[in-house]
């Protein structure tokens, strides 16, 4: 088969929406995604003839198929799409139907649908790369549960307009919440896409060379590569700087702190948050607690307003453990499958919040937190819930309005020699 010539792109020629560039530059279209792939063809080659693929033949065809699965976008061409978003959007639904057949099957699904959520989480954040698996589950168990809930709860006649307005808007306060906080943590120096290099980093790059010398620090103009006189000062410590990034080339500013996962550092570094797939700092730690926040309290509405549905007859604090009859009915059976899966959902995210107001009260990050806990530099309660490192402590309510008032200025200012020593 003759092999298809692909157009190279022009330097001033725009993509239409169904066009985009792959990965040996020459312009493609999405309708061809199945065309000229020769990973595939060699794959399949060496299957029919029964000889052994090559090592790197699987590791190729990913990337390949990676690469050509787009959507239609209306500029700039067509987005690849990532495809740790789609595992949520094929097995959230069909499990919560599975687990409506049978109680067992309910407790089976969700006692194992957690378990398989927490793995992943383990061994994405073992390997420190980044992904839209949690994102997409969190969103789409969102949008999921509001559509069952019009479609099963509303259209039934069993709310009102008010409550399904209340609820709508829960919705979309808690989706705007997460815009803003996806929007920036706060960087120190400049944007990632002006850092030297995106690559996630593994393990973190050595602090001192084979001679026991520590990391050189260049401070100078990071648009130039120069060091001309006047612009930098290249001096050599001897001992370990805890405010120089040597990924990142700057120094950082008090309590801020390199990400492994996004390759930058963050003003006033919180954690990395898997499911915003954003790092929580300085600039959107407020907007977070915002967010957790307003989904916690349209959850529990939600579920209130379901369980007042398929259980009337029954207590709200025991309608969740005990409501006769619910699998009669299909649609009430797939309802009380959904309330549990979000009481699941709300107790995790609770856990956080409080977590969250805990280490606000006591002017601590979680970052700052887990070095103390490791370095036995800090004083735990309730099996470690309660951190108090006593370094940035001023007191309860000097420690809310530090939180609540932080942020005004997220631009930092090149650093003096003094501030590396």
């Amino acid at each position: 088969m003759k092999k298809r010539t692909n157009k190279a792109l022009e330097p001033d020629e725009a993509l239409c929406c169904c066009e985009y560039v792959d990965l040996q530059g020459d312009r493609s279209h999405v309708a061809a995604c199945c065309c000229d792939c020769e990973d595939l063809d060699e794959a399949c080659d060496r299957w029919l003839k029964k000889q052994p693929q090559k090592t790197d033949s699987l590791s190729r065809l990913i990337t390949v198929v990676t690469d050509r699965l787009r959507v239609p976008w209306f500029w700039g061409g067509a987005r690849r799409v990532d495809l740790s978003v789609l595992p949520p959007l094929l097995l959230l639904p069909v499990l919560l139907h599975i687990a409506a057949l049978h109680f067992l099957l309910g407790i089976v699904i969700l006692t194992a649908l957690p378990g398989l959520v927490l793995w992943y989480y383990y061994v994405t954040h073992r390997k420190k790369g980044r992904t839209l698996f949690f994102l997409s589950l969190a969103l789409y168990s969102l949008g999921y549960m509001y559509y069952l809930f019009i479609t099963e709860v509303f259209l039934k006649g069993d709310v009102g307009l008010t409550q399904m307005s209340t609820v709508t808007l829960g919705v979309t306060l808690t989706l705007a919440a997460l815009v803003h906080t996806k929007r920036e943590p706060g960087y120190v120096g400049a944007h990632p896409a002006g850092v030297h290099s995106t690559v996630t980093y593994h393990t973190p790059p050595p602090d001192r060379d084979l001679n026991g010398i520590g990391p050189e620090v260049v401070l100078s103009n990071r648009g130039s590569g120069l060091n001309q006189q006047g612009q930098g000062v290249e001096p050599r410590e001897s001992g370990r700087s805890r405010n120089w990034c040597p990924v990142c080339r700057v120094v950082r500013p008090p309590r801020a702190g390199h990400c492994k996962i996004c390759g930058i550092c963050v003003l006033r570094l919180d954690h990395h948050c898997v499911w915003i797939n954003s790092c929580v700092g300085q600039a959107n730690h407020r907007s977070f607690l915002l967010t957790l926040l307003l989904f916690l309290l349209t959850s529990l509405y939600g579920n209130h307003l379901v369980l007042l549905s398929v259980c009337p007859e029954q207590n709200l604090l025991t309608a969740l453990l005990y409501c006769p009859g619910v699998y009669t009915q299909y649609s009430s059976a797939l309802c009380f499958t959904c309330v549990w899966y979000c009481s699941i959902v709300t107790a995790g995210l609770l856990h956080l919040l409080v977590v969250q107001l805990i280490n606000v009260s006591y002017n601590v990050t979680e970052r700052e937190a887990r070095l103390a806990l490791r370095e036995k530099t800090a004083r735990s309660y309730f099996w470690g819930l309660i951190v108090d490192t006593g370094v940035y402590s001023h007191g309860f309510r000097s420690n809310w309005a530090e939180f609540l008032t932080m942020g005004t200025d997220l631009h930092t200012h090149s650093p003096r020699l003094t501030d590396v020593v």
